[in-house]
C-alpha cells in the first residue's frame, strides 16, 4: 500500500528520488533477516506460533505508518518494520500453505501461495493509488483499510491447523542440510537467481520508473495503476504454472526481459501505454517466477527444512527490492534507459541458463 504514496511523501516531506527509492528498499532490509529467522524458527516451534503474532504486529505497523506522514525517520522505521513482519509471514506462510496443500500436489502449493501473495500486492497499491489521488487523508485511509483486512485475516488464520509435528522436530530430526547434495547446484544456479527476478521485475516498474519518467498522466494515479496492473498480472499469471509445467520459470524470466526492454523504450518516449505494456510483462514475469520458484522450493526441500528453504528463496527474492535504488543512482549518472537496458540483457542471459536447466530436468 505505501508504494503509490511515495509521491505524496515526496511532496509533503520534500524528498528526492534517491531518498524515495531508499524508503522503498528499506522494506527489504527488515524483510531479509526476518525471513532467515522466522522460517527455521517455525520449523522448530510450529507455523501458528510464528505467524499469528506477526499478523497482529502487521496491523500495529500500519498504525505507525499513519503517524509517519510528517516524519521521515518514522517512515523509514515503519517501512523497515513492515518488511520484517512481511518477511516472517511470507516465509512461514508459504511453508504452511505447502503443507496444507500436500494432498493437491507440489504444483498446487506453489500456485496457491503465489496467487495469495500477488493478489495482495496488486490490490494494495491499486486501492491506495485511487484513494491518494481522489480521497481525503491519503496517508491515513489506506492504512486503516489495511488494519481492517488484517483483522479479518487473523480470524481466518486462527482456524487453520498446525502442520508441524513438534515432537519429531524437537527430537533432533529437523537439522541437516537444506537440500540433498545432488541438488545444491540447482539451488545456487537456478533457484537463487530466479528468485532475485521475482521482485526485481515489479519493483523497478512501480518504484523507480514513476519517479524517473515524466509523462502527462496524473503521477500518483499512474503509480497506483502501474503497481496494481503489474502485480495484478502476476496474480493472473501464477496459475498458468499448471499448464506451463517445468517451463514456467523460462517463460517468466523471458517475459521480464522483454518487459525491461519496453520499459526502457517507454521511459525514453515518456509513453504511458508503453509503460503499461511493460508493467503487464514484468508483472507476468513476477507471478510466473514466484510460482515456479515456490514449486521448485517445495520439491527440493527436505521435509524438516521446508520453512528454512522457503526463507532462503524469499530472501533471495527480496534482493530484487534493491533494484529501484540501483536504477535511480545509475539513471542519475546516465539516463533511465541505461539501467533498464542492462537489466533486460542480464535477464535474457538468465533465461538462456534456465532453458539449459529445464532441458536437463533441473527446474520446476
Amino acid at each position: 500500500m505505501p508504494t503509490p504514496l511515495l509521491l505524496v511523501y515526496r511532496d509533503t516531506l520534500e524528498l528526492g528520488p534517491d531518498v524515495l527509492t531508499a524508503v522503498f528498499g528499506v522494506y527489504a532490509a527488515g524483510l531479509v533477516p526476518a525471513l532467515f529467522l522466522a522460517g527455521p524458527l517455525s520449523d522448530r516451534l510450529g507455523r501458528r506460533r510464528v505467524v499469528l503474532p506477526l499478523i497482529v504486529l502487521s496491523a500495529l505497523t500500519s498504525l505507525l505508518l499513519v503517524a509517519a506522514a510528517s516524519s521521515l525517520p518514522l517512515l523509514f522505521l515503519g517501512r523497515f518494520l513492515q518488511g520484517a513482519v512481511s518477511g516472517g509471514v511470507f516465509s512461514v506462510g508459504s511453508a504452511w500453505v505447502a503443507e496444507l496443500s500436500a494432498a493437491a500436489g507440489v504444483g498446487a502449493a506453489g500456485r496457491r501461495a503465489a496467487v495469495a501473495m500477488t493478489a495482495g500486492f496488486s490490490l494494495g497499491p491499486l486501492v491506495a493509488g485511487v484513494l491518494a489521488q481522489y480521497a481525503r487523508w491519503p496517508t491515513t485511509l489506506p492504512y486503516l483499510i489495511h488494519v481492517s483486512l488484517v483483522v479479518a485475516g487473523l480470524v481466518a488464520a486462527l482456524r487453520l491447523p498446525e502442520t508441524v509435528s513438534l515432537p519429531v522436530v524437537r527430537s533432533g530430526e529437523g537439522g541437516g542440510p537444506l537440500v540433498l547434495p545432488e541438488d545444491r547446484r540447482t539451488l545456487v544456479t537456478v533457484l537463487a537467481p530466479m528468485a532475485v527476478c521475482v521482485y526485481a521485475f515489479p519493483a523497478v516498474v512501480i518504484s523507480a520508473v514513476p519517479l524517473l519518467v515524466q509523462t502527462d498522466a496524473p503521477p500518483v494515479l499512474l503509480t497506483g495503476v502501474l503497481a496494481g496492473l503489474t502485480l495484478g498480472a502476476g496474480a493472473l499469471a501464477a496459475p498458468l504454472q499448471r499448464r506451463l509445467g517445468r517451463w514456467t520459470g523460462v517463460v517468466g524470466v523471458s517475459s521480464g526481459a522483454i518487459g525491461y526492454s519496453l520499459a526502457a523504450a517507454g521511459a525514453g518516449a515518456g509513453s504511458p501505454p508503453l509503460l503499461l505494456a511493460a508493467a503487464l510483462l514484468l508483472g507476468a514475469g513476477h507471478g510466473l517466477t514466484l510460482s515456479s520458484g515456490l514449486a521448485l522450493t517445495a520439491r527440493l526441500a527436505r521435509p524438516a527444512r521446508r520453512g528454512a528453504l522457503s526463507a532462503v528463496f524469499l530472501g533471495c527474492a527480496y534482493v530484487g527490492f534493491a533494484m529501484p535504488f540501483v536504477t535511480a543512482v545509475t539513471a542519475e549518472a546516465t539516463s533511465v534507459g541505461v539501467p533498464l537496458t542492462a537489466l533486460s540483457a542480464l535477464t535474457a542471459l538468465l533465461a538462456l541458463r534456465l532453458v539449459v536447466a529445464t532441458r536437463r530436468g533441473q527446474a520446476a
